[in-house]
């Protein structure tokens, strides 16, 4: 249903690094790359994720109500997740646990301040 998501940095080089550390278990490889501008990653099951300088050359900055989640594919991959964001210094928004019946997500912020969330469904 979704094609990509962009998430806007302030430090490419610095956003590129902890990305790929936090998504390496997800094998992102990158697709397509405007050098010092943008990286777009894709792991050939979906939706893809591009990390981007903000296109008018502004300050990037965090859209309130705005969030992407990545699958854990368990509630064990979600934890393993959540520890790996806050190993790279992500900001908690909420740790490991059952928001409702069937849903188990875990909630963080990258190091431009984007919310993340990992999740389960099941």
């Amino acid at each position: 249903m979704l094609g990509y998501t962009c998430v806007g940095t302030n430090d490419l080089p610095k956003a590129l690094t902890y990305y790929e550390t936090l998504l390496a278990d997800h094998n992102p490889n990158m697709v397509m790359e405007d050098p010092g501008r943008m990286r777009i990653y894709s792991n050939g099951q979906g939706g893809m994720l591009m990390v981007t300088k903000p296109a008018d050359g502004g300050e990037a900055t965090v859209g309130n109500g705005c969030m992407i989640a990545i699958p854990g594919g368990s509630r064990e991959g979600v934890d393993a997740l959540y520890k790996k964001a806050m190993d790279l210094g992500s900001a908690d928004e909420g740790g490991p646990g059952e928001r409702m019946p069937g849903f188990y997500g875990a909630y963080f912020r990258d190091l431009d301040g984007n919310k993340i969330c990992a999740f389960h469904m099941g």
